[in-house]
């Protein structure tokens, strides 16, 4: 069983910078998608990033495309989203999750949101 853990939120001014972590417990080996969500107040989830840990194939969301990096550590277990140039739109409850797989599952999982494992999220706040 995996198990994830974030950090790293807090509420930053508009143009700031923030890093999350997710540390994640368990052996995932080279056969995980790992991903960020977000969630905004009235909003429905969506998926801003994706890495396979087998490769290090990346997602991007357009939205945020040039301004967030999705990294991980993987003697560290640990996987990272740096934001860049925060704007009061990515105000959000942040997710990391976790999902068995290929390297071409990871994105098709993030638009259909069938990632199986996941974190308790942490909050960015970004203010105009």
């Amino acid at each position: 069983q995996v198990q994830l853990a974030e950090s790293g939120g807090g509420s930053v001014q508009a143009g700031d910078s923030l890093r999350l972590s997710c540390e994640i417990h368990g052996d995932i080996g080279s056969k995980y998608c790992l991903a960020w969500f977000r969630q905004a107040p009235e909003k429905a989830r969506k998926g801003v990033a994706s890495i396979h840990t087998g490769g290090g194939m990346r997602y991007i969301d357009d939205s945020v495309k040039g301004r967030f990096t999705i990294s991980q550590d993987n003697a560290k277990n640990i996987m990272y989203l740096q934001m860049n140039n925060l704007k009061p739109d990515d105000t959000a409850m942040y997710y990391c999750a976790a999902q068995a797989g290929a390297a071409w599952d990871c994105l098709p999982a993030v638009i259909r949101d069938e990632y199986k494992e996941w974190g308790q999220g942490t909050q960015v706040t970004v203010l105009s």
